[in-house]
């Protein structure tokens, strides 16, 4: 089974903006969505029902949502103590493969990266169990990997202030522990000298938003883009990432 999936940060819960995230969505054609951001049911289930997804999840308390044209069995967001947001769990009908949506603290700091460092602690500490078993990370984790660079005057003064208070350069960790985890970061794998930056969609220099898959099943990922254009423009501040699995 081939699986189009679909990682989407859409900013602020999305309202007004509904017509083109729909937009992105349905030229993409993605089996499932993973949404960030998505703290409005309204928003989520207007724009599923748009995208002809009968399966839909997104509440007010949680930041990472989902829409699917494949029948989701079972969906869950697990918190942790670390987390100052939920780790959102998909399971597909037809499939053993699992799918987790994160979105990790924002703010590029010392300070920050290391509750981001908890967070992802935490949030492979509660997929353990799934090891043997092929799962898919997406979503917006606000941080770099390693080798790519912020230059901190594209920061809004105050977020530079804050940078420049924790040291200036910041020890980006998170994404090295997905790797020391044996998982494969799959931009990067299937595009090692394209930038592939996600954020801001209106002047991008940082790629935040990634896919990650057991390093061993690498494989089954055939696909995975950076997705930009006018419209993806005007509907959020990423851009989304669309990837294909052999599930």
């Amino acid at each position: 089974m081939n699986l189009r999936l679909l990682s989407y940060n859409i900013r602020y819960g999305g309202r007004g903006r509904e017509t083109p995230i729909s937009a992105v969505i349905e030229r993409l054609d993605p089996d499932v969505v993973i949404l960030q951001e998505a703290t409005n049911p309204g928003v989520v289930s207007r724009v599923a029902g748009e995208n002809r997804m009968k399966y839909w999840g997104s509440t007010p308390g949680h930041s990472v949502g989902y829409m699917s044209r494949i029948e989701v069995t079972h969906h869950e967001w697990h918190t942790h103590r670390w987390g100052r947001r939920a780790m959102l769990e998909i399971e597909l009908a037809g499939s053993a493969t699992r799918l987790f949506g994160v979105h990790l603290s924002p703010v590029h700091s010392n300070w920050m990266e290391q509750r981001r460092v908890h967070e992802l602690q935490g949030m492979l500490r509660a997929i353990a169990k799934y090891q043997e078993g092929f799962h898919v990370l997406v979503g917006d984790f606000n941080t770099l990997a390693p080798g790519e660079r912020l230059d901190l005057h594209w920061l809004p003064p105050h977020l530079r202030f804050i940078a420049l208070l924790g040291g200036g350069a910041i020890r980006w960790q998170t994404v090295q522990i997905m790797l020391d985890a044996d998982y494969a970061d799959g931009f990067r794998l299937l595009h090692p000298d394209d930038k592939g930056h996600t954020f801001p969609t209106w002047s991008p220099h940082v790629r935040i938003d990634y896919v990650f898959v057991p390093r061993r099943a690498a494989a089954r990922l055939t696909r995975c883009e950076v997705v930009n254009g006018p419209t993806a423009v005007k509907a959020s501040d990423h851009f989304p990432v669309l990837a294909e699995l052999d599930i």
